[in-house]
């Protein structure tokens, strides 16, 4: 019974994913990618056209153009061919195939880097550094790619894979990049460019030949066994050597990200400050030692204490390594080539919010020690007064003053504020005389209530 119903959903899923049926003869499909192969004329003209447009598209920073250009480019066509040759052990494919590569991606680079040294725009967009740090991932897209590439040139219904394809490996980007490294002088972006378009070309043509394998195309020629073993050790070894540089450049790469994600975490978790932000993290190495630089603004804080309490707690986040150094203060051109736009909005928010809270505290001040002083040089201006008024009174102060209730039932009453007058008097006042002394004193210092305290004279 288990067999059965193992045997069942074997064939099932064979005739799932079965294609044989659905691919075109191979003569057909051979006859299409030769076709593709040949590079005269036309395909020459359209292929710089093509070149001028992806450095367009890279000049600007405009993924749309881009795309474009790859649609319209007829790189794929020598690649695919020459993946062809290899299968079906065609050496006059493969030479064609090799010649006409090299040629297109000799006139694609020449061609850019003619745009790029007239070109009054050489800054460095996304779009463009995007193609200069290749990875195994990029070994991945085409080795899939060119799968899913000749699958559909052998396929009846072709629908829109070929352009997918073309836009997915992305063959024209890394050699206009390579062109704007050579015209600016850039070498790095020219090696690692072209070894991206070296990459995408070999795995390619790799996955052409595996894919000719699996579908049994019959090879041209048999007469020469030895011959195709020497080219399919050399495909192998170009595919292997290829791949290398790609794994260690992956590995770092997921060293540096691993590396920013501790920095941010370290950063979030560590790096709380009440009236201060890191406003911009880096990392640069100064006679072999690694750095991290935090810019700070808002409140200065003291550095020395800040590394000794925070660089063993690195530790924890696998950022051992690293010295940790501060900016703040006189750091404007720092923040100018660090910080982000998001981070400059939020410094001059917090700028803005810090002098609008400290203009209120020196306003409240301002107020406070100006109703003082009015207070104060009124009680001498009406000395006189009350000496003709209210003889009893020999001497008066009056202050503004803050009362705190120390009863627990009347916590809900913690402070109050209210306006006092001392008075030493050399007789005492009736109650009659203290409310209308009560009511000249409001009068005169402008105040809707004040509390006298009668003092003696010692």
């Amino acid at each position: 019974m288990s067999s059965s119903v193992a045997s069942r959903f074997s064939n099932f899923f064979v005739n799932f994913f079965s294609f044989t049926g659905q691919l075109v003869p191979q003569q057909e499909a051979e006859q299409s990618i030769r076709d593709g192969v040949s590079f005269k004329g036309t395909n020459i003209v359209i292929l710089i056209l093509a070149i001028l447009i992806a450095s367009l598209g890279l000049n600007t920073n405009s993924t749309a153009v881009i795309i474009g250009a790859m649609l319209i480019s007829p790189l794929m066509g020598p690649i695919i061919g020459c993946g062809l040759g290899i299968g079906v052990r065609d050496f006059d494919l493969i030479k064609r195939s090799l010649r006409n590569l090299i040629m297109a991606a000799g006139f694609s680079v020449i061609a850019s880097t003619i745009y790029f040294l007239i070109s009054p725009v050489n800054e460095q967009h996304s779009e463009l550094l995007a193609r200069t740090s290749p990875t195994i991932y990029d070994v991945l897209i085409g080795f899939v790619g060119g799968g899913a590439g000749i699958l559909a040139i052998a396929s009846r219904s072709k629908g829109n894979v070929i352009p997918g394809v073309a836009i997915a490996t992305a063959l024209m980007p890394p050699l206009c990049t390579a062109g704007y490294g050579l015209a600016t002088a850039q070498f790095t972006y020219f090696f690692g460019a072209f070894y991206l378009f070296i990459i995408n070309s070999i795995y390619i043509a790799f996955s052409t030949f595996i894919g000719v394998k699996l579908m049994r195309y019959q090879p041209v020629d048999t007469a020469n066994p030895e011959r195709s073993r020497r080219v399919m050790k050399w495909v192998y070894s170009l595919a292997i050597l290829t791949m290398l540089p790609s794994i260690y450049l992956t590995i770092n790469m997921l060293r540096a990200n691993k590396l920013n994600v501790e920095i941010e975490r370290f950063v979030n978790d560590e790096c709380r400050f009440p009236q201060t932000q890191v406003l911009s993290k880096k990392l640069y190495t100064d006679n072999g030692q690694r750095y991290l630089q935090l810019t700070l603004i808002g409140q200065t804080l003291p550095v020395d204490s800040l590394i000794m309490a925070l660089e063993p707690r690195m530790r924890y986040y696998d950022l051992g390594n690293l010295k940790l150094e501060f900016l703040q203060g006189g750091v404007a051109s720092s923040v100018r080539d660090d910080a982000s736009e998001s981070n400059l909005r939020d410094f001059y928010q917090i700028t803005q919010s810090t002098i609008t809270r400290q203009q209120s505290a020196i306003d409240s001040l301002r107020t406070l020690i100006g109703k003082e002083r009015a207070a104060a040089a009124t009680a001498v201006e009406i000395a006189p007064e009350i000496r003709v008024l209210f003889p009893q009174v020999s001497d008066i102060a009056v202050s503004r003053t803050v009362f705190a209730a120390t009863a627990p039932s009347d916590a809900h009453m913690a402070t109050d504020t209210a306006v006092v007058a001392m008075v030493y008097l050399a007789k005492p006042l009736t109650r009659a005389e203290l409310k209308r002394f009560n009511e000249y004193l409001c009068a005169r210092l402008s105040v809707p209530a004040i509390d006298i305290i009668p003092v003696s004279k010692p």
